[in-house]
């Protein structure tokens, strides 16, 4: 037995063909027992079948396997159940006949409370609190509700039966043929379903409402929701509809079932999962509410569902053969979520709110600890941690990417080639890179190799010389130094004007570009403006040399520039004085020059990196962090007094997303007359909930600024928030008041806040919303953590929820001495499903310290910052 010991793959002897499984979940007592008879079929001589099973007990003596040619009942000898590896091993006396039989097993387990395998959520319905039955099986978690094959390259078909009671909804992947009522309990049946992995499977089972509608062609849609919220479900209905007709013609496949169920629930750890026809949701990515939703929800719900949808294309019908290749799953749904979101609302501008994704998959990228997009998997236990911006984010970027090189009609025929090829079957990366060479001509594998095998990203240097554009590309890491990757570059350009463009691949460290060959007036070589990565379709940063970076400041102030490129130059700008390749003073007056900025995506960057600076001068020269405030007031002033505290009459919804992240950073740089605005607002709330000087989309900031005033001598605006949390029932809106409680400048209020977050008052998937500290509450944050690092470790497991403690609460720090604390703390307790995350923080807490040194030894920083504080 020893040999399937520690191995990352389960042996290749048998083979599985069809489950027939049977299930009895018990509410009550939050238990569940089942039995499967696995149709299998033995490829090599063996003595043993090896399949997966966790925390599950199985009757030995239930055990069998019979083969179908000579209808011989075998039972093992030894039924080993391994838990370290999640392992069944059974032994058998005598060489197992080639060929087709059956396996059958009866066993039990524990509706468990970690949201992963067959859990228990709760909710209430009739005043009264309940338990529903759900599944979490991604990435390896049906084994901890049935034995089985788990990895995604062992496909069957699934016949499912449960035994569930009379009065509730019991819901799985393909439609019910057949109820079976026999007193207080009912037996439902399932069509059985097409080829799929183990990690599709799904089970639901509860009290539910539904909206319904229908698609062209018939396949019936349905949003399950809690009793009494239905009418919640309607736009996410209506997004669904629209997204699987608009997927049947850019797939030129049709959705391959004849239903889909999306479901709310309400103790969900990740965003959503694409269970084959069964898609499972948290209530704050499904559900919206006309009253009491923001703009930035409906957006949510609709880029969720779309992403959850396209998987039923890429990963459903298409699956990757082995997580090494679960950026295929998740990079290609998070961009084709995208292109489904633009078609739906193209006014909401998506593909620059697009940038936001790609710069979290640059941030992370940017660190030493990173990981290539193909990331080796040797083990179960660590897939959680790469579900990370690398899979979803760098890998929609590079398809992006991609698709901007090949062209958009080229790529949509041989991605449809691609999944006639490969359905109902297994895939990996190289066989879409051939699909994509085949049907365009271009070296797509040699090209992308260079960015899915390798991590990082290049930071191409750009200067003017003897009327020749000089290029280097090196690898960029916000450490500062460099690393020794090296890219095959899409370089795209354009100079004093997006008439005149250039493009080529820079497959070499270094290469040069004569401007005459592009520019028809060579005058203009010496001032126009020039600008790489046009639209910001390459994942690589650029730095140029002070004089191109001084004309394209110029070029901001005059509007010659896209929204997209403006918000490129700001991104590469603030990564570049982060890695101390740029001066934060240099910072500083680019971000001047986007003083009447009012593009939502890009004043949403310019807040963010806002905050960054203000923390790091906080830390580096405290003197001048109130000339930093008062600039940063200045700064978001302009978009402020255009937008109001009103809502206006047919304004877009990108304006109303802004206007609440917009007053939030005012209240946070602690402007009185917004800080006193929002006080007003919301003591009109508290008496009314529905009072229209507080909607939806400025809540959050009320909040903020409720918090940020609030003070151990002062608690009353907390308590009023909390009692806000207590008193509604709509997950959006605890998720806005969780994501406030802890702007607090009082670190005793930070830490009853942090005790809060592991109360019974708080879900266990929603205590990360509430770990994002004020500056001044870091340290009372950091020691919380050591203080209840037991429990938490406890509570949320190896799951890659528990990796957002670690991450939100060490991340912020901006010391070499508390790095070095952190680490002498998790050297005893640290493991696997935290081991990546915890390095990456750590190093992020050095580069932190390292810029922190840079700005305290920055000349005539304090000059500028007074300066820009006092215009």
């Amino acid at each position: 037995m020893e040999q399937f010991i520690d191995q990352p793959r389960l042996p290749k002897f048998a083979v599985p063909k069809r489950y027939d499984l049977r299930l009895k979940p018990d509410l009550t007592a939050c238990k569940f027992s089942g039995s499967v008879s696995i149709d299998l079929d033995i490829v090599g001589h063996t003595n043993y079948i090896v399949l997966n099973a966790a925390e599950l007990s199985v009757d030995p003596g239930s055990v069998s396997f019979t083969n179908r040619n000579v209808s011989k009942l075998m039972k093992p000898s030894a039924t080993n159940l391994v838990e370290a590896d999640e392992i069944l091993v059974l032994e058998f006396s005598e060489t197992l006949p080639i060929g087709t039989g059956i396996l059958s097993i009866v066993f039990e387990g524990t509706l468990n409370k970690k949201m992963k395998g067959f859990y228990r959520s709760t909710y209430e319905h009739n005043g009264e609190k309940k338990n529903m039955a759900v599944t979490q099986f991604e990435p390896a978690d049906a084994r901890r509700c049935f034995p089985c094959w788990d990895e995604p390259a062992c496909k069957a078909t699934f016949k499912i039966t449960l035994d569930v009671p009379s009065e509730l909804v019991a819901l799985s992947n393909m439609p019910i043929i057949e109820e079976k009522v026999d007193g207080h309990l009912k037996k439902v049946s399932y069509q059985e379903s097409p080829l799929m992995s183990t990690y599709l499977v799904a089970v639901v089972v509860g009290f539910f409402d539904y909206a319904e509608d229908h698609t062209t062609d018939g396949v019936i849609v349905r949003v399950y929701c809690q009793v009494g919220k239905a009418n919640q479900g309607k736009f996410a209905l209506n997004v669904a509809v629209r997204t699987l007709e608009l997927y049947k013609e850019y797939f030129s496949v049709p959705y391959s079932l004849p239903k889909l169920d999306m479901v709310a629930i309400p103790d969900f750890a990740a965003g959503a999962m694409e269970n084959y026809g069964l898609v499972t949701y948290r209530e704050t990515a499904l559900l919206y509410d006309d009253q009491h939703s923001a703009a930035a929800n409906k957006q949510r719900v609709t880029i969720v569902v779309a992403h959850e949808l396209a998987h039923q294309w890429f990963g459903n019908l298409v699956t990757m053969e082995w997580w090494t290749h679960l950026w295929l799953n998740e990079g290609f749904a998070t961009w084709v979520s995208y292109l489904a979101t633009d078609s739906l609302f193209p006014e909401w501008k998506i593909w620059t709110q697009f940038l936001d994704d790609s710069t979290e998959g640059l941030k992370l990228d940017g660190l030493a600890e990173s990981h290539p997009i193909e990331v080796e998997i040797n083990h179960a236990r660590e897939i959680d941690e790469i579900f990370d911006a690398i899979s979803y984010k760098k890998g929609a970027s590079v398809i992006r990417m991609l698709q901007s090189y090949l062209g958009a009609e080229c790529f949509q025929r041989s991605l449809a080639s691609y999944i006639e090829r490969f359905a109902c079957f297994n895939a990996m990366t190289e066989d879409l890179w051939a699909a994509l060479e085949e049907g365009s001509g271009e070296p797509v594998n040699t090209l992308m190799n260079s960015w899915t095998k390798q991590k990082g990203y290049p930071v191409v240097s750009v200067r003017v010389k003897d009327q020749k554009l000089m290029f280097e590309q090196s690898q960029f890491l916000s450490s500062g130094s460099y690393g020794d990757g090296q890219w095959i570059v899409p370089i795209t350009l354009c100079c004093g004007s997006y008439e005149v463009r250039k493009s080529f691949l820079l497959q070499t460290k270094s290469g040069t570009l004569h401007i005459e060959e592009f520019l028809s007036d060579k005058s203009d070589a010496v001032s126009a403006w020039i600008k790489l990565n046009v639209d910001q379709t390459g994942f690589y940063r650029v730095k140029y040399d002070d004089n191109l970076a001084a004309r394209l400041i110029y070029a901001i102030e005059n509007k010659y520039l896209t929204a997209t490129d403006r918000f490129g130059i700001l991104d590469d700008s603030f990564a570049l004085c982060m890695a101390r390749q740029q001066s934060l003073t240099l910072l500083l007056t680019l971000m001047d020059a986007f003083r009447e900025e009012l593009d939502y995506t890009v004043l949403s960057n310019l807040i963010s990196i806002s905050y960054k600076v203000t923390r790091t001068v906080a830390d580096a020269v405290p003197d001048l962090l109130d000339y930093v405030n008062q600039f940063f007031i200045r700064l978001f002033l302009y978009s402020s007094d255009k937008l109001g505290w009103e809502p206006k009459q047919g304004e877009s919804h990108l304006d109303a997303m802004l206007r609440g992240e917009i007053l939030t950073a005012l209240a946070m740089f602690g402007d009185d007359l917004t800080l006193n605005e929002a006080s007003r607002r919301f003591l009109s709330f508290l008496d009314d909930r529905s009072t229209p000087l507080l909607p939806p989309d400025i809540r959050k900031a009320a909040y903020v600024a409720v918090m940020r005033r609030v003070s151990t001598s002062n608690r009353m605006g907390c308590e009023s928030l909390l009692r806000v949390y207590r008193e509604t029932d709509l997950s959006q809106e605890k998720m806005r008041i969780l994501s406030s409680l802890a702007s607090s400048p009082d670190p005793s209020i930070i830490l009853k806040v942090l005790n809060f977050l592991l109360s019974d008052e708080v879900r266990s998937q929603d205590a990360v919303f509430g770990l994002t500290v004020s500056r001044e509450g870091r340290e009372t944050a950091w020691k919380w953590l050591k203080d209840n690092w037991e429990h938490i470790s406890e509570t949320w497991g190896s799951g890659f929820l528990l990796t957002r403690f670690v991450s939100a609460i060490v991340s912020p720090f901006a010391s070499f001495e508390k790095a070095i604390e952190i680490e002498d703390f998790f050297e005893s307790r640290n493991k696997p499903s935290i081991a990546r995350t915890l390095k990456q923080s750590i190093e992020r807490v050095q580069i932190n310290a390292r810029w922190v040194d840079g700005v305290q030894n920055e000349e005539h920083l304090a000059d500028v910052v007074m300066e820009l504080a006092q215009r």
